[in-house]
């Protein structure tokens, strides 16, 4: 089968970061369903793990942590799908990834793909998605169609996870949705999404909620460069807020959350699969129900840079593009 992976790491300019390769194909587990894919999308942890984890000698490691396919075999104990099915999901971290002609999921962590858009638009969500969903509703523990006369502060609104955040935020809850974002188009990217309001993170947060007409908000999701803002962030929540972390950052310094009692909730949306823990099922459930709302036409896709077809060069491209932390929504590639 084709697949594009790499035996180095290397900087992504350099033509051998990402290289088309012939593999063969995976072999099921029990509950697994092989996949042919048509269609994923690049996230920040693709351009992580190439950038910093390097295959075993005289091995290939392949990136993907979202697409969408066609089952094309199910695993002995599989019962949830069948062959033709158009299945979308992220997968799991510690299994290959999906660029590659076949590939094989856990049916746990999958769903039927949203009817109503192409699999190019359905491959920008289920990492995201999963992602804000379990952010929102299992880590910050905001009831659904909860949070009245709360706020949230979505920290990095334009970017993949913030754009999914943003409209699950509006759609399921009450919560005020005030996204950051620093450039006029992304500006209006949130806004269209749903953002109640949007605040400039190149400035003092504290200070643009204030003259945005807000106080201290009750939620802060920090989605993205959280070394930048952190002690912002402490200075935006009201005491005993909680604070919601995706991002790396090296030397946190807990002790800062102390004197205003606020909680931090780690988010990585790899642990259930990761550790097959009993609730993982939860993840393929999340994602049908993303699904049915975006059939609903209440949740819209985040897929905004489309680069064409699934090999290396556009991999290349699609990695250095969201190295460069300026992605607005998500870059995807469809077909083989």
């Amino acid at each position: 089968m084709k697949a594009v992976g790499y035996h180095n790491n290397l900087p992504i300019d350099n033509a051998a970061a990402l290289q088309d390769l012939t593999l063969p194909t995976p072999t099921l587990e029990a509950r697994d369903l092989l996949v042919r894919v048509s269609a994923i999308s690049v996230n920040p942890v693709d351009t992580k793990i190439r950038r910093n984890s390097a295959p075993v000698a005289g091995q290939t490691r392949v990136l993907g942590w979202d697409a969408v396919g066609v089952v094309e075999a199910v695993g002995s104990a599989v019962s949830l799908f069948k062959v033709g099915d158009r299945v979308y999901y992220a997968g799991a971290i510690n299994r290959p990834g999906a660029n590659s002609e076949l590939h094989t999921v856990d049916e746990r962590i999958v769903a039927l793909a949203p009817r109503s858009i192409d699999d190019a638009q359905a491959a920008a969500l289920p990492l995201t998605a999963i992602t804000a969903y379990e952010l929102l509703f299992d880590r910050l523990r905001v009831a659904k169609g909860g949070g009245a006369g709360q706020s949230l502060l979505a920290v990095g609104g334009a970017g993949g996870v913030g754009s999914i955040l943003v409209q699950l935020a509006r759609q399921l809850t009450q919560l005020t949705v005030i996204a950051t974002a620093s450039r006029v188009q992304t500006r209006q990217w949130c806004l269209d999404l749903g953002a109640h309001a949007v605040i400039d993170h190149t400035r003092p947060l504290a200070e643009e909620l204030k003259a945005a007409g807000f106080g201290q908000v009750d939620y802060v999701a920090s989605l993205t460069q959280m070394a930048q803002h952190y002690t912002q962030m402490i200075e935006a929540l009201k005491p005993q807020g909680a604070l919601g972390a995706i991002d790396d950052m090296a030397g946190l310094d807990p002790m800062l959350l102390k004197s205003k009692a606020i909680s931090l909730h780690w988010e990585l949306m790899f642990t259930r699969p990761m550790f097959q823990t009993p609730d993982m099922g939860e993840q393929g459930k999340l994602l049908a129900e993303v699904a049915a709302l975006v059939d609903a036409g209440r949740i819209r896709t985040t897929a905004n840079t489309h680069l064409g077809a699934i090999n290396a060069a556009n991999l290349r491209k699609a990695h250095a593009l969201v190295e460069s932390g300026t992605t607005q929504g998500k870059v995807v590639v469809a077909g083989f």
